[in-house]
C-alpha cells in the first residue's frame, strides 16, 4: 500500500471569507478556516477584532452573550438552539438579527457571511 506524499501534495485548506464589522465600525474581511472546528467568536478572537476579555467570556458555552453579533446578509446559518435563544432573551442590544458568535460554526455554507459585533454590555 502506498501512502500519499503530503509534502508534495498537501491537503488543500478550505477557507471561507467572512466580513466582520468591529465595535469601532471598522470593516474586516477575513479568511476563516473550515477545517479547524472554529466558530465566529473564536475567529474574532484569533484576529483580535475585539479587546481581550470582552468577547467569549464564558468560553463559547452560550452563557454570557459577550459574542453577540448581528447577521447582515442572507447566508444560511443553523437555527438558534434553545440555549442561544434563552441567552439572547436576557442580553442587551438584541435585535431581530442577533446571534451568538459562539454558536455559528465556520463551515463552507457560511461563505460570504457578514456580521457586526454588538456593543459591549
Amino acid at each position: 500500500m502506498r501512502f500519499p506524499n503530503f509534502a508534495q501534495n498537501p491537503i488543500p485548506m478550505s477557507d471561507v471569507k467572512v466580513t466582520i464589522i468591529d465595535r469601532e465600525g471598522v470593516t474586516h474581511e477575513v479568511d476563516a478556516p473550515t477545517d479547524m472546528n472554529m466558530n465566529i467568536m473564536e475567529l474574532v478572537r484569533a484576529y483580535e477584532l475585539a479587546p481581550e476579555g470582552t468577547i467569549g467570556i464564558c468560553g463559547g458555552m452560550a452563557m454570557c452573550a459577550s459574542c453577540q453579533c448581528y447577521i447582515l446578509n442572507d447566508v444560511e446559518i443553523p437555527e438558534k438552539s434553545d440555549d442561544e435563544d434563552a441567552m439572547l432573551s436576557e442580553a442587551f442590544h438584541v435585535k431581530s438579527n442577533s446571534r451568538l458568535g459562539c454558536q455559528i460554526n465556520i463551515t463552507p455554507e457560511i461563505e460570504g457571511l457578514a456580521i457586526e459585533l454588538a456593543p459591549e454590555s
